[in-house]
């Protein structure tokens, strides 16, 4: 029996390159997103090349309001949901003590009070139904933070943290709680991603990211390497090396 999964922020990157590993596994896909034209022509072909049901629905994650509604109705038309990836998600550089912190509000918004507005939303149909996989993207910078991207790190440390305490709370209900926290993946998302080291392409990411999922792992690093290694070297290096170590590799 094939498994429905919504995914948010799907009409690009790591959410077209999930899209296409799930259909590829025979998943029925609920695919939402801004661009209702990408997510149009997304779904045409994954449903011609993979022949499963793909439905689409238009959604902003900054109107938290309008979140339960759109995951209600594409449950309702896949018949039922069994997953929920809050992959929706921006970027943002912004130096410290340059005053203006918009650029920090709208991370945050979008990255952390989005993806928890979409998993509480998730929740709440698992919960009635008794069952279901809370999925979230989150980031390898939720464990080595960026230089200059500092709301960018914390809203992806911040989204590990809730969602483990929701893994937590959840526990006996039937619902597994899968954090992904991807190295450098070469998207659309953030530009020049080719000049930094270990970058692999959406679809090997999203591969490797929907075997985590299926073996209900609870804090996946994508690609496990060398990304794990390298935590563990950042964990004992002095922040001097680190900072070097980072800054050299942004400048390149």
């Amino acid at each position: 029996m094939s498994k429905n999964v919504v995914i948010t922020g799907a009409s690009s990157g790591i959410g077209e390159a999930l899209a296409e590993q799930f259909a590829a596994k025979g998943y029925q896909l609920g695919l939402a997103a801004r661009s209702v034209e990408k997510l149009q022509a997304l779904a045409e072909r994954l449903a011609k090349q993979y022949s499963v049901r793909v439905e689409i629905a238009s959604l902003d994650v900054n109107d938290e309001a309008s979140i339960p509604s759109v995951l209600d109705d594409l449950a309702k038309r896949l018949g039922g949901l069994d997953m929920v990836v809050a992959n929706a998600g921006v970027t943002g550089v912004r130096r410290s003590g340059r005053d203006d912190l918009s650029i920090d509000r709208a991370i945050f918004q979008t990255n952390l009070f989005g993806a928890i507005a979409t998993l509480d939303a998730a929740t709440k149909i698992f919960l009635a139904q008794g069952h279901g996989h809370l999925v979230g993207i989150s980031s390898f910078s939720a464990f080595t933070p960026i230089p200059a991207s500092a709301a960018y790190s914390a809203s992806k440390a911040a989204l590990t943290n809730y969602m483990n305490a929701m893994r937590l709370e959840l526990l006996n209900k039937n619902i597994d709680v899968t954090v992904i926290h991807p190295g450098f993946i070469n998207t659309n998302l953030a530009p020049k991603m080719d000049k930094y080291p270990f970058v692999i392409k959406a679809d090997a990411a999203a591969k490797e990211m929907v075997q985590a999922i299926e073996h209900k792992k609870t804090n996946p690093i994508v690609p496990a390497l060398p990304w794990k290694a390298v935590k563990t070297l950042f964990e004992i290096m002095p922040d001097s090396l680190i900072s070097m170590a980072v800054l050299r590799m942004m400048k390149k």
